[in-house]
């Protein structure tokens, strides 16, 4: 058997970080939207909305990282499971549990400012007439 999924997607909104109350173990929890391939009868783009799961230091990793907005690369495997609500109805919640999670982007606030400073030393052993360049400047 194989239970292994990759998303590229936006989160939705802030993750919100909770500790179990019998373990303090930390997890994680956010939404991300994931854009389908094709477009609809109208020619819109639309998207699924996933729900993620993350557990113990890549939870908090994601909580102190992540806003709303920035582009992740999930790594995970689906999980589902129910439970009966206040009112007793059966509940099925299908989920993906994140085993690996990359940040695609940086953060909003670190885009706006093109001032960044560049430690000259790092470029010091490149070969003569070679610069680095900003990841603006690349064609693709």
């Amino acid at each position: 058997m194989f239970n292994k999924v990759i998303l590229i997607g936006r989160l939705t909104r802030d993750p919100e970080l909770r500790f179990l109350p019998s373990s303090g173990t930390p997890v994680t929890t956010f939404t991300i939207a994931v854009s389908r391939n094709y477009l609809n009868q109208s020619g819109e783009r639309e998207a699924d909305f996933i729900p993620i799961v993350v557990w113990r230091k890549l939870a908090e990793i994601c909580a102190n990282n992540l806003t709303k907005g920035r582009l992740i690369a999930v790594e995970g495997r689906i999980q589902t499971r129910s439970y009966d609500d206040k009112s007793g109805t059966r509940r099925y919640v299908t989920e993906v549990v994140a085993e690996d999670i990359r940040f695609l982007d940086r953060p909003k606030a670190e885009r706006q400012n093109s001032s960044v400073n560049i430690d000259e030393d790092v470029f010091a052993d490149l070969p003569e007439g070679f610069m680095p360049i900003d990841e603006d400047e690349v064609p693709f």
